[in-house]
């Protein structure tokens, strides 16, 4: 079953709450004395409350280092928000285990950090011919 989409009263008319939005369309507590949401009324978006958990089985676990990595048997995993060099490893031992991340496409992201690898190499080979070359023009002089 998918998570239910909470949505803020009259999100749809304005703009700045989330029309045409969707990073802006954030639930606000309704409190109004005639507000529909908070009495609850057919045919209005539904209030949040309790018994609109997750199930156990909907929930993945969250991976923020290698060493909760290697705990997981072949399960499909969240990466949480962790630097650059550690996503890399990350990506590179899950690759191995044959464990799918969500939230990252394992194969494209390696194949980006290759070019760009690649990219660093050329660039510092480039500025070293460059000073090289700076420095015999300056000796001609």
């Amino acid at each position: 079953m998918a998570r239910k989409k909470f949505l803020r009263r009259k999100w749809y008319a304005y703009s700045k709450l989330g029309k045409r939005r969707k990073k802006k369309q954030k639930y606000r507590k309704a409190k109004g004395r005639h507000n529909k949401i908070r009495e609850k009324r057919k045919g209005v978006p539904k209030k949040v409350e309790i018994g609109y958990k997750k199930g156990k089985e909907e929930k993945k676990k969250i991976i923020r280092n290698i060493d909760e990595l290697l705990k997981v048997k072949n399960e499909e995993i969240i990466l949480a928000k962790v630097g650059k060099k550690k996503k890399i490893e990350i990506a590179k031992k899950a690759k191995e285990k044959g464990i799918k991340i969500s939230n990252l496409n394992i194969n494209k992201f390696l194949k980006r950090i290759e070019k760009e690898e690649k990219k660093k190499i050329e660039d510092k080979k480039n500025k070293e011919e460059k000073k090289k070359e700076n420095k015999t023009k300056e000796d001609k002089k």
